[in-house]
């Protein structure tokens, strides 16, 4: 094993994963700089942490897969290419530090497009060497359920164990988690994800990409109870979507041979009670898993925890079932950057390092 000494400690390049060991008190006493990098899909983003704070979110979009109905993996990396750099620059600005101050880079490992993972991959290995610091590989779906450990006013953090449930375009996912790092899949989508379910739903009903927030906007103002879409009976605390999409399509499709401005017309009751039908599913299976293990703490997390019906239904569920919510800020659901930072802030005080030999890796498990 070849060790290097950095600027703050000595650091030793190991593949050996350390999980759960102690927190290094001498690290705690020193201002922690993290960079944070995200380039598993189609948003380039970049953050400063300093000691579990963020100090910079910075979000490069990609508004051309709105044309196509979806993310096309070869134009996002070709994008990701021309946002890092920039975005880099703008997270570290509006931090106020310079590049030399920076005590690690977290980046996004996998899972993701293999294509766009290999732009975040490979700039973050690079900024790492010509710095000398240490590189820490970060799991999306961990990220998304760590964000819940970002210093925020008026949020509170999960004790442990608790049930994470995240929700997004492309996973979704039952988690226990008894530890920061140490998390097993307990349930997941056999097909479609949640946020694929909505994409999907707003494709037929001629919405734009992604139609989630549409749907929800439409589904405030309409009866959840005026169209009934049955729920899919699936074993265990897995889920599918796939069903309920077609279900939904062939409804669209008899419902416009009677009336072709049917949809135009009941646009709201429809997008109401395609979400109630969605949260129901995402709820019965969460109500089973609090059952099963005994643990009542529920985080969710993924762009699709942004939806104002699954937030209310799950603040109803606290009320009714003596559950213990915990729901994240708005700007830490999507994509983003600072979720990957605060997981390199929680491995960099493990000393859990990576080294320059490391690959993104499209379908990476928890």
């Amino acid at each position: 094993m070849q060790c290097t000494s950095f600027k703050l400690q000595i650091y030793c390049q190991t593949n050996t994963k350390k999980k759960n060991k102690r927190v290094n008190p001498s690290m705690v006493k020193k201002n922690i700089y993290i960079l944070g990098i995200e380039s598993s899909c189609d948003d380039t983003a970049a953050s400063i942490l300093c000691n579990g704070k963020i100090l910079s979110n910075i979000i490069a979009n990609q508004l051309i897969h709105e044309n196509y109905g979806g993310v096309v993996p070869e134009l996002a990396s070709r994008a990701h290419q021309q946002n890092i750099v920039p975005v880099v620059d703008q997270a570290l600005k509006k931090a106020g530090i310079k590049k030399e101050m920076i005590s690690a880079i977290a980046f996004t490992r996998g899972p993701g497009l293999m294509g766009s993972l290999l732009v975040g991959t490979s700039f973050a290995k690079s900024l790492s060497l010509g710095l000398n610091i240490p590189l820490i590989e970060v799991n999306h779906m961990q990220a998304h359920i760590l964000a819940h450990f970002i210093d925020k006013e008026g949020y509170e953090k999960p004790e442990f164990p608790f049930l994470a449930m995240t929700i997004s375009g492309g996973h979704t996912q039952i988690v226990k988690v008894n530890d920061h790092f140490d998390m097993s899949v307990i349930g997941e989508t056999i097909d479609d994800a949640v946020g694929e379910a909505f994409d999907k739903s707003g494709k037929i009903l001629g919405l734009g990409y992604p139609a989630g927030p549409e749907i929800d906007k439409f589904a405030k103002k309409g009866n959840p109870l005026k169209f009934s879409f049955t729920k899919p009976k699936v074993d265990g605390l897995n889920f599918s979507f796939s069903g309920l999409k077609t279900a939904i399509m062939y409804f669209i499709k008899n419902e416009t041979k009677k009336n072709l401005n049917f949809v135009a017309e009941n646009i709201n009751d429809i997008c109401a009670s395609i979400q109630y039908t969605i949260v129901g599913i995402l709820l019965d299976k969460l109500k089973k898993a609090v059952t099963e293990t005994g643990i009542n703490r529920i985080a969710i997390g993924g762009g699709v925890s942004a939806n104002s019906g699954i937030r209310d239904h799950l603040k109803k569920c606290e009320k009714k079932f003596g559950w213990k919510t915990f729901i994240p800020a708005f700007e830490y659901t999507t994509d983003n950057a600072a979720m990957i930072a605060i997981v390199g802030y929680l491995k960099y005080l493990n000393e859990d390092f990576t080294t320059q030999n490391t690959t993104a890796e499209a379908r990476l498990k928890i």
